[in-house]
């Protein structure tokens, strides 16, 4: 049997068949197990062309298309599914199954290419229509398939692509001429079959990846992956692996091998050495088609493997000894730089060296410390070597790398290097033992007292050298150094209670100088504790106080201050001296406790004012010193609450009643000066301005000086020579000059004399000297305006039968009146004269 049908009703070949070229034809019976019903179908087979895989590509998409197969295919008839009536015994029947239809991808044509026939068998009674629905036919993708409505034809319109999409799902539909519909929708399946069109594609072009240096064959590298869009299910889309080249070819040309199925990198030779070879390019190639290469499509990828370092060189010194040499008390200076080689990667922990002193050093002076650039060992002096105590150090210094040497690696025994320090002799500074230096001693000794020796030692051992003293600080200017032996004197008398003094403490501060090259100095403090002697009297305290001219309860506290110190204090004792004997009969003393005590009335009426009232203090110092102490007591009358009164205080002050009227006529008398005094400027300036007002505002010139254009002198000007004007022609230097308006008031050139400066609004009452002044300056100013020159407006001709403007009178009317010029004072009176005083 050359075909077979499955339980879903897939019918396939079971053999490999040559199949003619004819039209193929057999029966599929299907029937129910229970009711024996049968069911028959014809199923006619088209012999179509195969494709061939590998015939060429797609255009623009670089996918294969398949051959154009030259004769139409002829019809594979789909039968409508019948669906009998149950009436009787005939039970209803099942629907077929429709099988899928497959269709290769990427088919040349001609389009519309046909697929398949859908026939229904009631197109024997009545005219049917056929259409179809779905992805691919009404819906978008739209019209990939479409169908013949009359002959049930279905087509595909143009090339399919499994990659955009690998199936459709359509449904037939069949109705009568009027839309109704004759057969139930059948379900069509359509698969796009797969052809090897597409290449592989790396997800990275460039793949990086690591090993460490002398890994073991097999060890892991990295994963190279490519995809390919075709049917992973075929031999299209299943790739394989395979490495093209390697390069460099060095220790092997096979150091890596790659799985071909999953891609994964692996070493498959030993001999990796980072510092023969730090980097492998490697060119990885994937293959569809299971990787054949002859059939497969193929694409390459590289991968670049860089051989990481590990730790198996270790470090070594250059030499075997080293030498330096530095000056004594010097810190943080580099003595000697020890240079190593590592050949493994630089700046990585397994190149960076650590350097440790293992033997030489017990004090521990000198560390050796990583140049972070140049990997040297910097030998630093991290506490003070002294010549008179080392003069030379032998040092083993042993250098390693930050990171353990790999396994299986060990030290070299250059690793360890001798290093050689010589210490320099230089001039120390001398200094004092004993710095701060305390003396005790008692205030007030002498000038000339032995203090004490402040000496100072000089630590060069080794060299002649001489030290002298001097004072560096002494605040107060109290004491005295001797320059060889640095013995302190005293200079003055030591006073505990001075300024100077802190808590007690004198503080000075002396030089120690040596005569060295270069000189050094130190310097040391001397402090003086000074021991307090009763030398200061007690002061009372308060100096001044108020008390009620009546005995009651408001008395006076009294105490005292001294600048000693316990026990040259209190307790102190206070008592009135018995000369003046008033002071014992007016006042009297109370002692409160030690250091307080109570001064108050003794009588029972003080009349008021102010009292010098004398008081002895004494302390209690060996020996006791005592001092009289003046309080100025002020006496007045008080209040029902104890309170000095207003009244009782100004008379307290001692000023009796008179004087108090006194005070207060004068300021009476001095506020009604300041009123009258008011009362006289506001009459004045009314005055003037009633006076204002009889003058016409525009003729009141009394203090403006009006200012018109100036066109020359008048009739008194005559210094100039009036010939000139019937004689044109002799000015030729005038008229000489260029055509046009000729001008010679031109300012003359010459020295400019000086005169003082006038005052642009003169007071009025030098009006007088105003005028004269200016008068006087423009007769002797000849650089005042108006000048002496000739204006030459136009030449006319010779001679003129003009006449002199000299001849010209000035007339007035005389109906104005200037009498009132008369009222404006003296000043004016001249000019009243001149004006109101008729023909004179």
């Amino acid at each position: 049997m050359d075909f077979k049908v499955g339980a879903d009703g897939t019918v396939f070949a079971t053999r490999e068949l040559q199949v003619p070229s004819e039209q193929v034809a057999f029966t599929v019976t299907a029937w129910d197990r229970q009711t024996a019903e049968r069911w028959d179908a014809v199923v006619r087979l088209l012999v179509a062309q195969t494709l061939s895989p590998h015939s060429g590509h797609k255009p623009q998409k670089g996918k294969n298309m398949a051959p154009d197969s030259s004769p139409p295919p002829k019809d594979t008839l789909l039968p409508w599914p019948q669906h009998h009536s149950s009436s009787g015994l005939r039970r209803q029947k099942r629907d077929w199954v429709i099988p899928p239809i497959n269709v290769p991808e990427n088919s040349r044509g001609p389009f519309p290419q046909q697929l398949v026939r859908i026939r229904s068998d009631k197109d024997n009674d009545i005219p049917i229509r056929y259409s179809i629905t779905g992805v691919g036919a009404d819906q978008p993708p739209m019209e990939v398939f479409s169908i013949d409505s009359m002959s049930g034809r279905m087509y595909v319109t143009r090339p399919m692509d499994r990659e955009e999409r690998a199936s459709y799902h359509l449904r037939a539909h069949a109705v009568d001429m009027n839309g109704n519909k004759v057969e139930n929708p059948i379900d069509l399946h359509i698969y796009v079959i797969d052809m090897n069109d597409n290449r592989p594609e790396f997800i990275n072009q460039v793949y990086n990846g690591s090993v460490d240096e002398g890994a073991k064959p097999g060890t892991y590298v990295m994963t190279v992956t490519a995809n390919d869009a075709d049917d992973s299910t075929t031999a299209n889309g299943m790739v394989r692996y395979r490495i093209v080249t390697q390069s460099p070819q060095s220790p092997s040309q096979n150091m890596f091998t790659i799985n071909s199925e999953t891609g994964d990198i692996v070493t498959v030779a030993a001999g990796l050495d980072r510092e023969k070879v730090q980097q492998y390019t490697v060119i990885v190639q994937a293959t569809d088609m299971e990787g054949n290469l002859n059939y497969g499509l193929s694409n390459t990828a590289t991968a670049i493997i860089t051989v990481t370092d590990v730790n198996d060189n270790p470090p070594e010194f250059t030499t075997s000894t080293f030498a330096g040499e530095v000056p004594e008390n010097r810190v943080e200076t580099v003595v000697a730089n020890l240079t190593v080689m590592d050949r493994d990667q630089p700046h990585s922990p397994n190149w960076n060296a650590v350097y440790r002193i293992i033997s030489g050093d017990p004090s521990g002076h000198f560390s050796v410390r990583t140049d972070p650039v140049t990997n040297e060992g910097m030998v630093t002096v991290v506490k003070a070597v002294d010549y008179e105590l080392n003069r030379a150090f032998m040092l083993t210094v042993m250098v390693s790398n930050q990171a353990p040497l790999a396994s299986g690696i060990q030290m070299s025994f250059q690793s360890t290097a001798g290093v050689t320090i010589s210490v320099m002799d230089v001039n120390e500074a001398p200094y004092f033992p004993s710095n701060h230096k305390l003396i005790r001693l008692e205030e007030g000794v002498p000038a000339g007292t032995v203090l004490t020796t402040f000496s100072a030692v000089d630590p060069d051992r080794f060299m002649q050298q001489a030290v002298r003293y001097s004072k560096l600080s002494d605040p107060a200017n109290w004491l005295h150094i001797n320059a060889t032996n640095g013995q302190i004197t005293t200079a003055a008398v030591l006073d505990r209670e001075s300024l100077y003094i802190k808590n007690n403490v004198y503080e000075a501060t002396f030089l120690a100088a040596d005569n060295g090259i270069p000189p050094a100095s130190g310097t040391g403090t001397l402090q003086i504790y000074l021991i307090d002697i009763n030398d200061n009297a007690p002061e009372l305290l308060p100096k001044e106080a108020q008390v009620c001219e009546k005995p009651s309860l408001n008395a006076i506290n009294i105490t005292a201050a001294d600048a000693d110190v316990d026990p040259n204090v209190g307790p102190y004792v206070f008592e009135l001296p018995f000369v003046p004997a008033a002071v014992r009969r007016n006042w009297t003393i109370t002692r409160l406790n030690g250091d307080y005590a109570q001064l108050s009335l003794r009588i029972l009426y003080l009349e008021a004012g102010m009292y010098d009232v004398p008081v002895i203090v004494t302390d209690s110092g060996n020996p006791p010193l005592s001092n009289t102490s003046i309080i100025k007591v002020k006496v007045c009358p008080c209040d029902d609450n104890g309170d000095c009164t207003t009244i009782g205080a100004v008379a307290a002050a001692g000023l009796g009643t008179g004087a108090i009227v006194a005070i207060l006529i004068c300021i009476v008398i001095l506020l009604t000066m300041v009123l009258l005094f008011v009362v006289w400027m506001k009459r004045r300036e009314k005055e003037r301005h009633t006076k204002q007002l009889l003058i016409d505002p525009e003729d009141d010139v009394r203090d403006n000086i009006l200012k018109y254009d100036e066109e020359g002198g008048g009739e008194e000007d005559q210094d100039y020579d009036l010939s000139q004007l019937q004689q044109p022609e002799a000015m030729e230097h005038v008229l000489g000059k260029a055509p046009g308006v000729r001008r010679v008031d031109e300012r003359p050139v010459g020295a400019e004399p000086q005169y003082p400066v006038r005052p642009v609004v003169p007071h009025p009452g030098d009006i007088g000297d105003f005028i004269n002044e200016g008068l006087r300056a423009a007769d002797n100013d000849p650089t005042a305006p108006p000048y002496d020159s000739l204006l030459v407006f136009d030449y006319e001709g010779s001679g003129s039968t003009a006449g002199s403007v000299s001849s010209l009178n000035s007339s007035s009317s005389g109906d104005q009146d200037y009498d009132y010029l008369n009222d404006w004072g003296p000043r004016f009176k001249k000019l009243a004269d001149m004006y109101g005083g008729g023909e004179d």
